[in-house]
């Protein structure tokens, strides 16, 4: 890992003052750092790329933020193999798991290869519209269909392999995959789902029914949601990631299947996942 990109959520300078000293650091480890043009005027850095190009020119992309930094770096990586190391400059964090006083010491472990590498899948969802495929997203924590402007009940007819499930009527869906099950699926009392497992969770938000609960299927189901909204109203969104939202029309379908893709993310050879949920959850220790 010769080559380091790095990736900041914007607006923060915290993270621009930890860019100065980890950009200093890696010089002094003789490692090539690759940032962003704008990043690079930030802190006087003679050499910046086009944002986009970050990852294509990089071995290594740090990602200095919270979830939602890394979930961008995620989708800007497309289908490249390049592995993320996330630091929580953030709140909760369960994809940048590392704080910034473990920064250089986990960096020296990763240049000395004690490291992990723990490979989550991702989702593609397709817009069905006048029965041709619209546009096709794909992402690492969920798919969310609700509405976008007053809370509403509306229906969701839900198929698995072409096989009817139910019409969820509820205030949304969300398709998620087990890394996003700590997300927005977990805070709608869904199931933690282990990254390690080849899955995709439904949920649906705010169900009018007692028994409407999420449901677990296999990784290589196809999940189709044809939309009935009541009274013909237009104001359904497909969020992805919760950073990119679709419009949707009322005869609009949603297929969701797994994506080609799978985003690698670096985890340090001392810390397990149960550690991390221990931590961000706020469980009980053994000693405690």
């Amino acid at each position: 890992m010769q080559k380091v990109g790095i990736i900041i959520k914007r607006g923060e300078q915290k993270a621009v003052d930890l860019v100065g000293e980890v950009v200093r650091w890696l010089q002094k480890n003789k490692k090539e750092v690759i940032i962003g043009k704008k990043l690079a005027g930030l802190i006087n850095f003679p050499h910046g790329f086009p944002e986009e190009k970050v990852p294509v020119f990089a071995d290594l992309l740090i990602v200095l933020g919270g979830d939602g930094t890394l979930l961008k770096a995620a989708r800007i990586i497309g289908d490249r193999n390049v592995p993320l190391l996330g630091v929580n400059l953030g709140n909760l964090g369960f994809l940048t798991e590392i704080t910034k006083d473990e920064i250089f010491p986990v960096l020296s472990e990763i240049f000395e290869g004690k490291f992990h590498i723990d490979r989550r899948m991702k989702l593609s969802s397709h817009i069905i519209r006048n029965d041709k495929p619209a546009e096709e997203h794909s992402v690492l924590n969920d798919i969310v269909i609700s509405k976008g402007g007053v809370a509403r009940l509306f229906e969701l007819e839900t198929y698995i392999d072409g096989s009817y499930l139910t019409t969820f009527r509820a205030d949304g869906l969300i398709l998620s995959t087990p890394t996003g099950s700590t997300g927005y699926t977990l805070a709608a009392a869904g199931p933690i789902v282990h990254p390690g497992l080849n899955s995709i969770v439904i949920t649906p938000i705010c169900p009018h029914i007692l028994t409407g609960r999420s449901i677990i299927v296999p990784a290589d189901s196809t999940i189709r949601v044809a939309l009935k909204p009541d009274d013909g109203e237009e104001d359904i969104i497909l969020t992805m990631d919760g950073q990119v939202s679709v419009p949707l029309r009322p005869a609009d379908e949603v297929v969701v299947n797994k994506s080609r893709a799978s985003v690698c993310l670096i985890r340090p050879s001392r810390r397990d996942y149960f550690q991390v949920l221990r931590t961000k959850l706020k469980w009980k220790e053994v000693n405690d």
